[in-house]
């Protein structure tokens, strides 16, 4: 059996009276590809932002490369990568300012983010579809 990546069970976030995610369970193996679909307003980013340590759940569980969603948010931060499907926040930047600014959002800085950055454009110009869920 392969070791689950992502674990969650019951996981949920409410709003006030609404709830956007409403008790999510399932497993994510290493190695696998998963992904969410749905339509707008189903609970996507609220999901994907709670197992991403930018948004804490108020109900059930989960783990992300065996981290509590709850408690060490950032150590799933450091250990994972998410680059998001559109780049929601500043459309005038180029693909390599928006992978700057995503770099620096997880604490990269100086030779590192540079490194990083000129890492993945490297993959990206070499035509590679990369997704990652943790890294070891």
């Amino acid at each position: 059996m392969s070791e689950k990546v992502i674990i969650t069970e019951g996981l949920t976030r409410t709003f006030g009276d609404f709830t956007a995610v409403d008790q999510i369970t399932f497993d994510v193996k290493k190695g696998e590809i998963f992904g969410f679909l749905g339509a707008n307003g189903a609970g996507k980013t609220t999901a994907i932002k709670m197992l991403t340590g930018l948004l804490s759940p108020t109900g059930g569980s989960a783990t992300v490369a065996g981290k509590n969603v709850y408690t060490e948010a950032e150590q799933i931060k450091k250990r994972i990568g998410y680059m998001s499907q559109k780049f929601s926040l500043y459309d005038d930047l180029t693909a390599e300012e928006n992978i700057r600014f995503y770099g620096g959002i997880y604490g990269l800085s100086g030779l590192e983010l540079r490194g990083k950055t000129d890492e993945v454009i490297e993959l990206l110009a070499a035509g590679s579809q990369i997704v990652v869920l943790g890294r070891g």
